[in-house]
């Protein structure tokens, strides 16, 4: 939903504690945000960082796939944030469940890093391309929509789950005797860390559409709380807001979670002048989990709010149905359904 507009507040001494993942990269971005906001007004409120790890973060060893929806990395931090053990939430956009639980909001979107995916190659390997792959080699990814739509052209690949952090991940990769020979991961969260370096090549559209709100941070904060709305509007990068919101409705009236192959490019062409208009450009995509089937459109419009940004998404969301994209999430349901009652039976039959 669209975000209420900030009243005006007189700053106080107020001491703002802002929440994340406990993760390097979760806590690299909330610093990144408390700085933010440390620079509205020296004189101001004091902000600290807090960070607790969530169940997505403890659940390791089973594939995104069959986890569930997004709640995985939000619902500890949100029920902090209720129970007013924290006042702001800091999030990967792509991470949040695209309905908040009720008292919560996105108090505001910082400036997007870029959304695309990246191809990591093993170290010492001469590979600068996806083309450029032995046959048969092995990605590592945990993203069904990566594997999907890389399916569809580059049969040749083959795909295999990897769920640790990042430098865990390289240690992987690189590792001699380890079967990976790449990895594909979101340039941003690369970026972040510090380790740009590491890159072989991006992998933009139409190669990979990218995850809704891939590469922006959210705040997440109460909704009665106008102080932290007011500060949170101060670091809203309204550009970035209007497409990830686009984006985020598509996702929402298509009822995907984050572990779905829907994909995303958006461009807002901003007009010049001091109002806020542009012309946005929304491109979605649907893939079978086997890359057999392929719904994609694009659409454009004139919109000066983010309410009808939001329209625009949700427009695209009901073409893309429309076109059959409903079809292969409802098949992909049913199979998610199928291999988490089958994982269960494993497990109960191994205790």
């Amino acid at each position: 939903m669209a975000l209420a507009q900030a009243s005006s507040t007189t700053p106080s001494s107020r001491k703002f504690v802002l929440a994340s993942r406990a993760s390097q990269l979760a806590q690299i971005q909330t610093n990144s945000v408390a700085d933010a906001l440390k620079e509205l007004d020296h004189k101001g409120p004091t902000f600290s960082t807090a960070f607790m790890s969530t169940a997505g973060d403890k659940n390791q060893s089973q594939a995104l796939y069959l986890l569930g929806g997004k709640a995985l990395w939000t619902k500890e931090l949100e029920v902090a944030l209720k129970e007013r053990e924290v006042d702001m939430v800091v999030h990967s956009l792509k991470d949040m469940p695209t309905t908040l639980p009720e008292g919560c909001l996105i108090g505001g979107v910082l400036k997007r890093e870029d959304p695309v995916d990246s191809l990591i190659v093993k170290s010492g390997k001469p590979w600068k391309s996806l083309e450029d792959l032995p046959e048969g080699s092995v990605i590592g990814t945990s993203s069904v929509r990566r594997v999907a739509q890389l399916k569809r052209n580059y049969p040749k690949l083959t795909f295999l789950d990897v769920r640790l952090d990042r430098n865990t991940r390289f240690a992987k990769l690189d590792a001699s005797d380890g079967p990976y020979a790449a990895l594909i991961l979101a340039k941003a969260g690369i970026v972040r860390l510090g380790m740009g370096d590491r890159i072989t090549a991006d992998l933009p559209p139409p190669t990979l559409y990218h995850a809704v709100s891939q590469g922006a941070l959210a705040v997440e904060i109460r909704n009665d709380d106008a102080e932290a709305l007011a500060l949170c509007r101060q670091i809203t990068h309204w550009e970035t807001e209007w497409t990830c919101m686009a984006e985020r409705a598509c996702l929402r009236t298509l009822e995907g979670g984050c572990s779905v192959p829907i994909g995303v490019s958006t461009n807002l062409d901003v007009d010049a002048g001091d109002k806020k208009a542009g012309t946005l450009t929304i491109t979605g995509c649907v893939t079978s989990l086997t890359g057999d089937s392929h719904i994609e459109h694009t659409i454009e419009s004139k919109v000066s709010s983010v309410e009808e940004a939001e329209a625009l998404g949700t427009n695209l969301a009901r073409t893309l149905s429309e076109m059959g994209a409903k079809k292969i999430l409802d098949d992909i349901n049913v199979d998610r359904a199928r291999r988490v009652a089958e994982a269960e039976k494993v497990d109960k039959t191994s205790s």
